[in-house]
């Protein structure tokens, strides 16, 4: 939440497996009560998207974002 200007915002980050063994980084962001946003990447093993995904929390929490 950004307080100076009383936004709210979220950012979600999910390691997902398809149906066809394809493993993805999904993020999902936006303000609270609107559309949201999605980007997908995909990567060669659980284990890539685990590094990727601490990665990205990392930063975010830099920027003010907290784990729930």
């Amino acid at each position: 939440m950004n307080s100076e200007q009383g936004v709210r915002r979220f950012y979600s980050l999910m390691i997902e497996r398809d149906p066809f063994g394809t493993v993805r980084l999904v993020r999902h962001w936006g303000r609270i009560s609107t559309n949201w946003q999605e980007k997908a990447e995909e990567f060669a093993s659980e284990g890539e998207a685990g590094q990727a995904l601490e990665a990205v929390a990392r930063a975010k929490r830099r920027r003010g974002y907290r784990d729930l």
